[in-house]
């Protein structure tokens, strides 16, 4: 549904690629103004500038590390300051260390709870006063389906399972301003950080790719566009009586 997200302004952290950058992209086809918030400030700068290119809106790149809260309150301002509002924050940003539970280090954890877990909340914290102020706001946590638990994941599969209580919680305390909160949990999609766990395996990643998709009852690996599509409804106003759901995006049942 064309222009369905018109006059909204939506935030998406980790964006500069990937899932991240897919839902930019269909917020964008639906009318919003982008924020893209990286820690690759180039990279968000590049996606935004092609995003404002190719669907005539507005679009900005921003360089901060969610899991600071100093960046990400300056952040929130400046995104406000420039496009007027933040009525939608996608918090997507995220990282993988993963090991098993013997060789996992105190940074392999500690860094990926940063980023997934105090990123989320920080972001999630200074958005929700400019969707208070409107009466209207959209927050959606990427989770995954790792929450059920997965082989040198710890880590991981803590922090997704985090993001959907999150998620749950502030639907219970932002409701009451027209605020919905959600969690979208991917199976496998084909990205470059699963390409990467490929090589990181010693696997050809198409290979590897279409194993993992002989597992999927549609028997397809997902793409980013699958994602960002449950992400555009969630946003919209079409999906104004769905919070604190936790949507598994994984091509067959989960959970």
């Amino acid at each position: 549904m064309a222009n369905r997200s018109e006059g909204r302004v939506a935030l998406v952290t980790g964006g500069a690629r990937g899932i991240g950058a897919a839902t930019a992209e269909r917020l964008a086809e639906d009318g919003a103004a982008i924020a893209i918030g990286d820690l690759d400030g180039a990279g968000a700068e590049a996606t935004a500038a092609d995003i404002a290119a190719r669907y005539r809106v507005k679009a900005i790149g921003l360089k901060a590390n969610v899991a600071v809260a100093a960046e990400v309150e300056a952040m929130v301002e400046e995104i406000a300051l420039r496009l007027g509002s933040l009525d939608i924050l996608i918090n997507n940003a995220g990282i993988t260390r993963d090991n098993l539970i013997y060789k996992m280090t105190d940074e392999d954890w500690d860094s990926v709870a940063a980023v997934h877990l105090k990123g989320a909340f920080l972001c999630a914290r200074a958005a929700q006063r400019e969707m208070v102020k409107r009466g209207w706001g959209r927050i959606v946590n990427l989770s995954s389906v790792s929450a059920l638990g997965n082989r040198g994941q710890t880590n991981y599969s803590t922090v997704k399972a985090g993001l959907q209580g999150m998620a749950r919680t502030l639907a219970i305390e932002l409701g009451r301003y027209g605020i919905t909160a959600n969690a979208v949990a991917p199976g496998f999609i084909d990205t470059e950080m699963t390409r990467a766990t490929a090589l990181r395996l010693g696997r050809d990643p198409e290979e590897w790719k279409e194993e993992m998709a002989q597992q999927i009852p549609v028997r397809r690996a997902g793409v980013p566009r699958d994602i960002a599509n449950v992400i555009a409804f969630l946003c919209s106003d079409d999906a104004s009586f769905v919070s604190g759901q936790v949507i598994y995006v994984a091509g067959g049942p989960r959970g």
